[in-house]
């Protein structure tokens, strides 16, 4: 055990007081007097001079408000930086970064408490661990941030100009850049915030225009006119994976197509969803094998509305016989699988859309108008031509723009393409070859099945917000190759007049790149790439761990895998950890619209970081959680009993100025086998408990299975240290005699508390420190204290035997309740068992006796029943031990008589009321099935209880009561949780018989 060493910044020695020691889960003391423990706030280390830290011994809860102290004094301690004193293998996570523009949601909440998580245990394992911050410049969401704030000042972005506009955008990071980034210091996040980047910062920019170049070169990055995703609103193209499909309801229009050269009975009707795009149309097409239109396959089709134009009819197996009516019209222009289509049997591409949504002058009247005002006009000119069919109502899978929420209009536009294709492929053979790891499992097909059907990436957005495309155009040129890829304008400006002459004149590209495709280049951008020689890239890359949620599996993930490789020839991740999203408590997704969002610092405001941590990390990896204010009051209320279990110990702990009683704690040893076997049961029984819970849990964290960790830790820590442990020490440190075995209590008390305080740290980072800088043994703080040692010794046959002598506990606690013994009053009680068994119980007798509420006087140890054991409530704990309480201890016989004299008759009547209407065979054979054998299992269950009850009345009128409990009792291992399945009574003359109930 380490020394008893304070914190050099401690306050100064309070005056001594008695006190009168109790802890909050006491279950009722001895009657005998208290021993008391002369202490002083030395003892417990209260707060440091810098009112960081405050001892359970001067406040009566842990002060969420302190929180940001601790926070803040970390930090200010350098404990957030990479340190090789310990270890040289270093543990790396990059953070998801968030947008610049983001307010704290739980989304952000999950990935920091288990990001935090893992850098806490293994800083505490001795690796030197690095989380690197920063945030993503959101080039979408802030340039709309940014120009919702111009209209309000009556301005417009293209008013202002580029550079203007630019400006603007920098003045309002600079002073909301930082909001996110303050609201993840609350949530606790580790971080080396000396390390934080930002996506558009000089490094990483460097970086983003390197890769460029570099992709470029390699023939990956290409220019061409191919149908995107566009956002009218936005007026940018927007990627597959930022469109959201949604089923709303929509129309399905059906239009007459007559056949050129035929009678007016020759046409084909078309069903569509979107008639404005009938102006596109280059083809109309059925399936081969549908005779219903197999005679006009050849012929020409005329366009509605379009004074005249023909278009082929063409029959392919694409089109699906079954739907609307069997015919498709062709408008590549307009939807991706008649592009498609299209450019597979070579037919023409034709737009009809201008980029804000209106229609060309393609449309020829219609031109000018808005895509959904052509809708309505075109079907109501339709009907008068004749040409309308009819309309029906019909379920449309709408797109919709992830950030602006307009519908996406596929278009034909110029713009810049990554080919995925190769890079694709080297990143799904590193997960092959298992270079790296995906949790879950199961993420590993998705994540392969997305990379095997994979499109280029549309890496151009037409915005001004975000990192400039590095490519200039050569003024009076128009060729597909006339541009220069180059790193700045000087480099470009000096290669554009060595291919074109001096008086060349070149302009950049207006053109932004995707913001994921600075993200993609995250995990190694952040350590100095493409500077490899850099000291953090040699150090640190590739990275340890990639924890996000998996809805961004393919938007980021993916992506940073196949850049990493192709950029750097490494992994950027050894492993990638995918948690669920957060859901309310019905399973939800939060949203506005629902008014279920629960906002992370209100939710810290009342419950405290570490409950709302606790909560979050309990999930499953890959499984969405459901958040309800009960798990969270639920984990409030353990981070008081853990406040409250702190208390206790430090009030149980000798004064520093006691020298010999410091030393006989710190000479006891629970690291060597021998110290542990000659350990008093319930010591050797918590201590054998928790050498195997280190072991449990240091191999669940790394297995990163962190709700076993925190059920493993909350369960010994509830149900073995604090209802058992502490409870059974105080006849330790209240009874005994001598000073030896109130110091073992200490020392064990000490030694349990302060490494449950090291597994903990990591979920409850908070609480925990708190309580570890008021310990009086610590030498540093708790987050860079190291983790517990593992394969410590255990005694497998006492905790066996503090399992029995548990369930006798608990049998005595049931037999005083079944009875209604006051609580304060002591019982008499025989106990019996095999010799061997009551060797070890009646070591233990104090003990028993103050968490049973026996007499202690008056217990008494046999192997074979008392004599009057027919005047004695009989117990059978476990197999080989029972217990005989003697009645007159425990209830006054006439009262008794009274009480259940009473209840008979209240029983009887009531099934007096029951058996009538099972006699009934009107009721029999007409109540519903479930109804009728509801009657009958209470009429059952009646008459057993009348039966038991008379029983027992009966020989308590005769005084010769046998009275048999048999309590059976399932030990879940899941450290120590008992539950009480079955109980039950039965008397039946002088002999005793097991009769089973729920």
């Amino acid at each position: 055990m380490p020394s008893f060493s304070h914190n050099p910044i401690s306050l100064a020695i309070q005056p001594s007081r008695p006190k009168v020691l109790r802890s909050s889960g006491d279950r009722g003391n001895s009657t005998n007097e208290p021993r008391i423990i002369t202490m002083n706030a030395a003892a417990a280390v209260a707060a440091p001079e810098n009112g960081v830290f405050t001892s359970p011994e001067l406040a009566k809860s842990f002060d969420f408000s302190a929180e940001e102290r601790i926070y803040n004094w970390w930090e200010s301690q350098g404990y957030f930086r990479p340190s090789f004193d310990r270890g040289t293998d270093p543990y790396v996570i990059s953070m998801p970064p968030p947008n610049v523009t983001g307010y704290l949601h739980m989304g952000h909440a999950i990935f920091v408490t288990l990001d935090d998580i893992m850098v806490r245990y293994h800083r505490m394992k001795g690796r030197p661990t690095l989380w690197i911050p920063g945030t993503d410049h959101a080039g979408i969401a802030t340039q709309l941030v940014v120009e919702k704030m111009l209209q309000s000042e009556g301005m417009k972005r293209t008013e202002m100009g580029r550079d203007n506009f630019i400006n603007r955008v920098w003045e309002w990071k600079e002073k909301h850049g930082a909001r996110i980034t303050n609201q993840i210091k609350r949530l606790g996040a580790s971080c080396d915030w000396t390390r934080e980047h930002f996506t558009l910062d000089e490094q990483l920019s460097r970086a983003v225009i390197e890769a460029f170049i570099k992709l470029h070169d390699k023939g990956l990055i290409y220019q061409g006119s191919y149908l995107v995703n566009w956002s009218p609103n936005l007026q940018t193209a927007v990627s597959d994976l930022e469109v959201e499909y949604s089923e709303e309801p929509g129309t399905l229009y059906h239009i007459k197509y007559r056949v050129a050269g035929g009678t007016r009975s020759d046409f084909l009707t078309v069903a569509t969803t979107r008639p404005e795009t009938l102006f596109g149309d280059v083809a109309i097409a059925v399936n081969p094998d549908d005779d219903r239109y197999s005679k006009y396959i050849g012929k020409m089709a005329i366009v509605p509305m379009t004074y005249g134009r023909h278009v082929p009819i063409i029959s392919d197996k694409y089109v699906d016989k079954e739907f609307g009516t069997g015919v498709l019209k062709i408008s590549p222009g307009h939807d991706h699988n008649d592009y498609t289509l299209a450019r597979k049997l070579g037919l023409p591409i034709l737009n009809v859309m201008n980029k804000d949504g209106t229609l060309n002058d393609v449309a020829g009247l219609y031109c000018g108008l808005d895509r959904f005002e052509v809708r309505k006009q075109l079907w109501s000119d339709l009907e008068e031509t004749g040409l309308a069919v009819k309309k029906e109502p019909h379920t449309l899978r709408v797109p919709r723009s992830q950030r602006g929420g307009e519908i996406i209009e596929p278009l034909v536009s110029k713009q810049w393409f990554v080919n995925m294709e190769s890079l694709a492929k080297k990143a799904l053979h590193a997960v092959h070859k298992g270079e790296i790891t995906v949790m879950p499992e199961r993420f590993e097909k998705i994540y392969n099945h997305w990379l095997s059907n994979i499109k280029d990436w549309c890496i151009s957005r037409q915005l001004w917000w975000g990192h400039r495309i590095p490519v200039w155009y050569i003024a009076g040129k128009s060729g597909e190759n006339d541009y220069i890829v180059a790193h700045n304008e000087v480099e470009a400006l000096g290669k554009a007049r060595g291919k074109y002459g001096e008086d060349v004149e070149i302009y950049q590209d207006s053109d932004v790149l995707d913001t994921w495709f600075s993200s993609a280049l995250w995990p190694f951008s952040t350590l100095g790439w493409p500077d490899e020689s850099s000291e953090d890239f040699k150090r640190f890359y590739p990275t340890t761990m990639l924890e996000t949620g998996h809805d961004i599996l393919f938007f980021w993930v993916a992506r940073m895998v196949m850049m990493g490789i192709e950029l750097t020839g490494k992994v950027p991740f050894s492993n990638i950890y995918l948690h669920g999203l957060i859901r309310d408590a019905q399973g939800r997704k939060m949203s506005k619209t629902l008014g279920n969002v629960i906002d992370p610092l209100d939710t810290i405001k009342e419950y405290g970081t570490d409950a709302l941590r606790f909560t979050l990390a309990l999930g499953t990896a890959g499984q969405d959680l459901n958040l309800s204010m009960e798990r969270l009051t639920a984990n409030k209320a353990f981070t008081n009993k853990l406040w409250n279990a702190g208390k206790f110990v430090l009030q149980n702990l000798p004064s520093q100025t006691d020298a010999s009683a410091c030393a006989a704690i710190l000479a006891h040893k629970f690291d060597v086998e021998e110290s542990v076997l000659r350990l008093p049961l319930p010591e050797c029984w918590v201590v054998s408990e928790l050498h195997e819970l280190i072991d449990t849990v240091t191999a669940s964290y790394d297995k990163y299975f962190f709700g076993d960790v925190g059920r493993e830790i909350y369960d010994f820590f509830w149900s073995d240290f604090a209802d058992w442990y502490i409870e059974a020490s105080k006849a330790r440190l209240y009874q005994s005699g001598g000073d030896s075995t109130a110091s073992l209590a200490q020392a064990v008390l000490l030694y349990v508390f302060e490494n449950i305080l090291k597994l903990l740290h990591p979920f409850m980072p908070f609480v925990t420190e708190e309580l570890w800088q008021a310990l009086p043994n610590w030498k540093e703080a708790l987050i860079i204290s190291s983790w517990p040692q593992t394969s410590l010794p255990r005694h497998a046959n006492s905790i066996r035997q503090f399992e029995n002598f548990q369930a006798l506990t608990r049998a005595i606690r049931n037999a005083r309740a079944e009875y209604s013994v006051e609580p304060a009053k002591r019982i008499s009680a025989s106990i019996v068992a095999s010799k061997d068994v009551v060797q070890y119980i009646s070591n233990e007798k104090e003990v028993l006796a103050l968490l049973s509420r026996l007499d202690v006087q008056n217990v008494q140890f046999a192997t074979c029943p008392p004599e009057e054991a027919n005047k004695c409530v009989h117990l059978v704990a476990s197999e080989g031990l029972e217990a005989y309480l003697p009645l007159a201890d425990m209830v006054d016989i006439s009262a008794e008589v009274d009480r259940l004299g009473k209840r008979l008759a209240k029983m009887e009547t009531e099934y007096e009321g029951l058996v009538p209407r099972l006699g009934s065979p009107k009721f029999v054979e007409k109540a519903p099935e479930d109804v009728v054998r509801g009657v009958r299992e209470k009429a059952a269950e009646a008459e057993e209880k009348i039966k038991l009850t008379k029983n027992r009345l009966e020989f308590l009128r005769s005084s010769a009561l046998v009275s048999q409990i048999w309590s059976t009792y399932t030990f879940t291992r899941r450290r120590g949780c008992w539950r009480r399945p079955w109980c039950a009574a039965r008397f039946s003359g002088a002999r005793t018989t097991r009769a089973w109930r729920r």
